[in-house]
This record gives structure tokens, sequence and C-alpha cells, in this order.
């Protein structure tokens, strides 16, 4: 497959890829980590030729079909989605151009020789399932959510996540060899997202790649790429067997810095006791210069980075009363409700991950309970001292971006200091002059830490949350989770983050459709196995 050889990338006076050598093996799947802004996407838009190496050569084999997600959607794509769909098919209808090309030309000059080229074309077409193309590309809309009815809607008129999945089937109907995928779950609910994986479990080429999505890592990848300083090193086995390798290396070659640093601490003594001594100067002098060397070897070593990371500590102004929230036969929608008859009843100390496909209503449940939509039917009720708190997917719905970071946090909680906002906004990475920006120059990563400080601001003791880890690499999901796992309060939570879901979960209400919804208790292993009990649709079946 593909070889890299001695590839070296500068950014901004920066070296993000240090003379990195890789051959990619045939049939594995390999996962890139690394922390954010360590060179990810920089590594696979080189791959993909989207981007030039300063040095070095990347070999691909002459039978190499890259299979790769664009950022952005086709601006100019067909006129519906199933046709847009087949246009992936690149390869498929290449070859098939080429095979009736051949048929063409024997229906007035036929020769064995046309005969042999027309039927090798035949073979590799068939060899694809050219004959299945339409049928293979409506199973991979359907298995990335897309319903019957949108196979003929126009993709202009789907929304920026929905488009990137189309993009997402194109690659798929083409029969790739080599698959990079550049966080491929961003736009995916959990049903599809249990639909790409096990696909991608089946994918009989090489797949490279990039995810936060820590049980997609654990299922999927059998090799794991870490990215770091520069220099790629490989490990075998998934995210959690790399874990594992890693801290028993970075162990290893502490262990190795400080048998260096004792070594030259030794031959310092020497050195400055007999250094000035005329009969032993020479000796000195040797010592010297083994300390150089030791010095050398010790700052070839790669010793592991400390990473900055959140930290949080939730509190409440104070407690809610049992009962926290009650919604019954609730119907919710922005004309017409997507959700009917919804019962939901939540007691203080209960986290609750709200799961369901995309469309079926969870981010408009939650701005129905949170009052930005009016519930269009049934009773909505609160209980006693309830205060909400509330963080939106699209940040921007409850931060506002003409104001600094600092004033929106401050805006939240008057009581507050600056010196204690400006402690909450460096406990989520925001620090010195980067409190002054304004919210509308941030990047997203930063929105979202800067609503999630929102919320330790408040003091509420019912958040609700939607899609909290958006941006966050694993180290911060990780302290999230913990965070909300152990704050003493009530939330309820949109996420389709597995690993985050059952860390955090108590119960899980499914919206399995228009009409079914319901609450259950535990994580998302014993919802499927209730649901498979009783009948009730199992949304995460593979």
């Amino acid at each position: 497959m593909i070889y890299v050889h001695n590839l070296i990338k500068r950014l901004g006076g920066k070296t993000v890829l240090d003379d990195i050598s890789y051959h990619f093996p045939e049939k594995e799947h390999i996962a890139l980590v690394g922390s954010n802004g360590t060179g990810k996407s920089t590594f696979l838009n080189i791959l993909c030729g989207l981007d030039d190496s300063d040095e070095g050569t990347i070999t691909r084999p002459k039978g190499l079909v890259l299979g790769y997600l664009p950022q952005e959607p086709n601006l100019n794509p067909a006129p519906t989605v199933l046709e847009e769909c087949l246009e992936g098919a690149i390869r498929i209808k290449s070859i098939g151009k080429v095979r009736d090309r051949y048929l063409a030309e024997m229906e007035y000059a036929y020769s064995d020789e046309l005969y042999e080229a027309y039927d090798q074309a035949e073979r590799e077409f068939q060899t694809l399932n050219g004959y299945e193309i339409e049928s293979n590309a409506k199973k991979y809309l359907v298995g990335l959510g897309f319903s019957l009815e949108q196979f003929n809607q126009s993709p202009l008129e789907l929304s920026g996540g929905w488009r990137m999945r189309l993009e997402l089937a194109k690659i798929l109907v083409n029969n790739p060899n080599f698959l990079i995928l550049d966080e491929p779950t961003n736009h995916l609910d959990l049903p599809s997202l249990v639909w790409l994986e096990n696909y991608l479990q089946g994918f009989e080429g090489t797949v490279l790649f990039v995810s936060h999505d820590r049980a997609l890592l654990n299922r999927l990848a059998t090799i794991t790429l870490h990215l770091i300083q520069g220099r790629l090193t490989a490990y075998v086995g998934n995210y959690e067997q790399f874990i594992v390798q890693k801290e028993l290396a970075d162990a290893q070659t502490e262990a190795q810095a400080k048998n260096l640093q004792q070594k030259q601490a030794h031959l310092q003594k020497f050195v400055d006791r007999f250094g000035a001594k005329a009969t032993k100067a020479a000796q000195a002098a040797s010592r010297q210069k083994m300390i150089e060397r030791l010095k050398e070897e010790e700052n070839a070593l790669k010793l592991p980075q400390t990473q900055r990371v959140i930290s949080a500590n939730l509190k409440m102004a104070s407690t809610s009363g049992k009962q926290v929230l009650k919604l019954t036969k609730g119907m919710v929608g922005y004309t017409t409700p997507i959700v009917r008859n919804a019962n939901l009843s939540i007691q203080r100390g209960q986290r609750i991950a709200i799961i369901g496909a995309n469309g079926m209503g969870k981010s408009t449940l939650v701005k129905t309970l949170v009052g930005n939509l009016p519930l269009l039917g049934g009773e909505l009720e609160f209980g006693h001292n309830v205060l909400l708190g509330y963080h939106a997917q699209n940040h921007l719905d409850a931060l506002d971006s003409q104001k600094t970071a600092l004033e929106n946090v401050a805006s939240t909680n008057p009581e507050l200091t600056e010196q204690a906002v400006r402690g909450l906004l460096g406990q989520f990475l925001l620090q010195k002059d980067d409190v002054f920006k304004k919210v509308s120059v941030l990047s997203g990563g930063e929105k979202n830490r800067v609503s999630l400080c929102c919320l330790l601001a408040k003091q509420a003791n019912f958040l609700i949350l939607d899609e909290p880890t958006n941006h966050l690499d694993m180290e911060s999901v990780d302290v999230l989770a913990k965070t909300l796992a152990e704050f003493k309060g009530t939330f309820l939570f949109v996420s389709h983050d597995r690993t985050f879901i059952d860390k955090v979960a108590t119960h899980i209400f499914v919206v399995a459709n228009a009409h079914q919804s319901a609450l259950f208790e535990g994580k998302l292993k014993d919802y499927e196995e209730s649901a498979n009990r009783s009948g009730f649709p199992n949304i995460l079946k593979g």
C-alpha cells in the first residue's frame, strides 16, 4: 500500500511532521491519534494529494483506489440524492464506458483482440459489482440514515451534516481499497454510527481514520499510529492497547533519562573536584566530553509531554426538589409535532442521555424543555427550586457573538468577580488575552468551552446539554465525563459518543420515532436488553 519516506512539513515556522517514514500495511484498520493541533489532518491531506510536503516522498501503488471524505460537500451536485451518490462510482463508471466502447467498435469491426479487451473490461466491471451499483448506493444511503423519500430530494435542500453523509456514501459506492476518514462520525447519529462501524469492520481494504470516539477506536483499530512532536510511532492494537504500550514506553524513556542524568551528575562531581588540578586535568577533560555525549543522548530522547486539558468543578447554588421535571403527553416540533405523546419524569440526581436517529426530534425536544420553542401540546412542569443551565449544540444560540468570552461568562452570574470569571475560563484553557476575544472569532472548540464555562458560572442544579463533547479531545472528554459523573445535581444530555454516555448516564431516554419514546434505567446495553425483551424498537441494532 502507500509508502511514506522521510516526510517533512512545516507550518508557520513550526515543524509539524518531522522526518516521518511509514509503510501502510494492506487490510489493516489504522487509527491515527494525537492531541489537537499535532498535524493529523495535515498528514491526511498530504497522503491524499490535497497538500504538499516540504520534503520526502510518497509512493502510491498502481492499483490504489483511494476514498477520502472531503471537508466540504460538492457545490454542484446532481439533481437528486440517489443520482449524486451514483456520481461517486467513478471507477465503475469509467470501466463501464471502456467496455461499452469496445462493444460498439465490435459491431462494425470485430476482432479477437477487441473481444479480449471487451471481455477483460466486462470481468472487471462484474468484479466491482457494477451491475449492483444502484442497489449498493441505496444500501449505503439507508445505512447512513437516509429515508427512501429522500432519494429523490435535491442535495441542495439537505443540511450540511446530511450532505457530508452523502459524501461518505459516494466514497463507499466507488469500492475503494484504501479509505482515509477524518472524524467520520461527526455528522452521524447513533444508529448510523453503529452501521458505519459494522461496515468498516467488514471492509477488506485498508482504513486510516482519525476519531475522538473511543468506542470506535477500540472496536475498529488493529494498529494505532501516535503523532506527537512531529514524529509518528506505530503500536499494534486498538486505542486501549496503545495506552498501555505507550505508558510502558514512556516509563522506560523516563528511566533512561534519569539514568543518563545520574551518570552526568557523577561525572560532574569529578570535573568540579579535579578540573583545576594539573595532574587530573586530562582525566577531567575526558569526563567533560563524556558529559557532553550523555547530554546529547538525553536530548535525543522524546520525553512524554504533559498535555493541557480542561478542569472543572460543577457547583450548585442550591438543591432542587425531588421532582425536577415532568413532561406529560408532550407534542414537540416547530409548527407540526415531530415527537408525539412523549412522557418523561426526571428525578433529582438522575443523569439521562437522549438518543435517537437524526431528525427524530432530540434537539427540538431539548429546545422545548429550555423554553426556546413552545410546547405544541401536553404539559411541561418544573419542580421546586429548579435552576436550569443550558449548553446548546449551536453555541451561538446561547452565547452573544459580539461579546467577549469574559463578558459572556460574567453575564451568566453577575455576582462573580472578574478574577473569579477569569479563573473559570482558565479551567477551560482560555487565558490571558484570549478572554477578551469576541465569541465570533473563536474556533468551534473555544466556543464550546466558553459555553461549558457559562454552566459552571451559573451554578445551576439542572443541566440540559446538547452534544457537550463536540470539538473536545479525548482527554478533555474524559475530564468532562468525570466532572458530570461527580455532579450532585441532575442533567439531561444529547450525545452520540457511546463511551461518554456509558460513563455518565444513569438512564437512557430513547426517541425511536414520532410516536414511540421511553425512559430506560441503566446504560446503553441495559436499554438494548430491555428493548429486546419488551418489543420496544432497538435503534442500536446493527
